[in-house]
């Protein structure tokens, strides 16, 4: 058997009611990426040769989402050794090791899952291993028994567990690393004469125990990373503890974060060296920074690269499609989509830049907008290299600015200007002399009566 020689059933088929959603609970998303999305991305790293995921009858969205890996259907649900026997037909021939996990645990890594594989190959060439966790509060967490020799005794629910037993501090994470060659053997000596009528994986290590198979523990040295999410309260604890994890490995791998809990990342964003990140950024999924970047206060960034030496914010928000260039910067209320910004241009405030190409050097003026939809298409804005827009212009595409051009403040810009060339549709304007003086005083006067007017009728 070589090392590669795993797989892993992964059990989805709950339909998580204290959810109170109409998404599967395993969709529903921790760090941008739904959380069994989290698993399958450890297990192909990890290596994992097949994946079958167990799921109940109307889950089509979660077997879409995780294809190609297989799925097989759990109906009726009777109980988690149910939900693997499940996948027996699609395990027929396999004879490696098989990792039983769950698709609401986002946080499990691949090195506890080569730990427990490790372990499984080992010393004596146990039936079962399971994982096991220390918290510190055990609280009704099932206990995991061990005997003299460390070997797992049994699993011990805490509604059965004796006073003794609930004083165990390692707990049962429901994680399993079982040899393939036993595993169906196992399981079809589970019964189900329990006050639900159900199947427990659980109860594989009392049957390989019967049989004279070994069976032993690994423990995290981390709880988080088996939590299970069952709730939206669970659901939030997973991102918040998944979050300290992004933000732990961004600072250790270079990046400043100049107030670490208000910044919050994507699963996938990647950072450059000599990062800096302001307070409360966002990072939506889709996101590259490049290296000596700077990402200042209260930006939201999501399908955007940006790169080296630019800077960002505050108040920037770069949407999907944003490309900006070498030493660019975005200022505050500036919004960017669909939209290239070559080497140095500058959009420094309150601009609508989408649908767009702006040449290198180019500064974009206060106000900007690219008028970039009539209600039906998507039209394109090119700014030529060092042009000027001035501030307030309206850029109604599609519509080109040559190089080194220059568009008068205000303007409304619906046809393309040469470069080198000034572009400005203002109306001329005009001065009346003294005629804000006399305006004041004709309006005094009118107030002034309304006030004695009043005055009389209230007399």
């Amino acid at each position: 058997m070589t090392k590669s020689n795993i797989a892993a059933v992964v059990l989805a088929a709950g339909l998580g009611t204290r959810m109170k959603s109409s998404l599967p609970k395993v969709l529903h998303s921790v760090a941008g990426q739904p959380m069994i999305g989290h698993l399958l991305d450890r297990l192909a790293g990890f290596g994992a040769d097949r994946t079958v995921v167990v799921t109940s009858p109307g889950m089509s969205a979660v077997a879409d989402f995780v294809a190609p890996a297989e799925t097989t259907i759990q109906d009726p649900p009777l109980g988690t050794g149910h939900a693997v026997l499940a996948a027996r037909d699609a395990l027929a021939d396999f004879d490696g090791d098989v990792l039983v996990l769950f698709g609401d645990t986002p946080l499990l890594t691949e090195g506890t899952m080569q730990a427990m594989v490790d372990v499984r190959r080992g010393k004596n060439n146990p039936a079962v291993v399971v994982l096991g966790f220390s918290p510190d509060d055990p609280g009704e967490y099932g206990r995991l028994v061990t005997g003299a020799n460390g070997g797992l005794e049994k699993i011990v629910e805490y509604r059965d567990a004796s006073e003794e037993e609930r004083e165990i501090g390692l707990c049962n994470a429901g994680i399993m690393a079982i040899d393939g060659a036993r595993l169906f053997d196992l399981l079809d000596d589970v019964g189900n004469d329990n006050a639900k009528g159900e199947y427990y994986l659980t109860d594989i290590v009392e049957v390989a125990r019967s049989k004279g198979w070994g069976c032993v523990t690994v423990e995290t040295e981390d709880p988080d990373e088996v939590m299970g999410v069952n709730s939206r309260t669970g659901l939030a604890e997973a991102e918040a503890a998944f979050q300290y994890r992004l933000r732990l490995q961004a600072m250790e791998d270079g990046a400043t974060l100049q107030d670490p809990d208000t910044v919050w990342f994507s699963y996938d964003t990647t950072l450059g060296t000599d990062v800096r990140i302001g307070p409360n950024v966002v990072f939506g999924p889709g996101v590259s920074i490049g290296d000596n970047v700077e990402i200042r206060a209260f930006c939201h960034i999501e399908g955007a690269e940006v790169d080296n030496n630019a800077i960002i914010g505050p108040f920037a928000r770069l949407r999907p499609g944003a490309d900006i260039g070498p030493g660019v910067h975005i200022g505050n209320f500036v919004e960017v989509k669909e939209a290239r910004l070559d080497e140095g241009a500058k959009a420094n405030h309150l601009s609508y830049i989408g649908d767009s190409w702006v040449g290198a050097g180019a500064n974009i003026g206060a106000g900007t907008i690219t008028c970039n939809y009539d209600g039906f298409f998507k039209s394109r804005t090119e700014i030529g290299a060092g042009a000027f827009i001035g501030s307030n212009t309206a850029l109604v595409a599609p519509v080109k600015v040559g190089a080194g051009a220059v568009t008068g403040a205000g303007s409304v810009i619906a046809k393309d200007v040469e470069g080198d060339a000034l572009a400005i549709t203002r109306a001329p304007q005009e001065e009346l002399t003294g005629w804000a003086l006399k305006y004041r005083l004709r309006k005094q006067t009118e107030k002034d009566k309304a006030e004695e007017s009043a005055e009389k009728k209230a007399g």
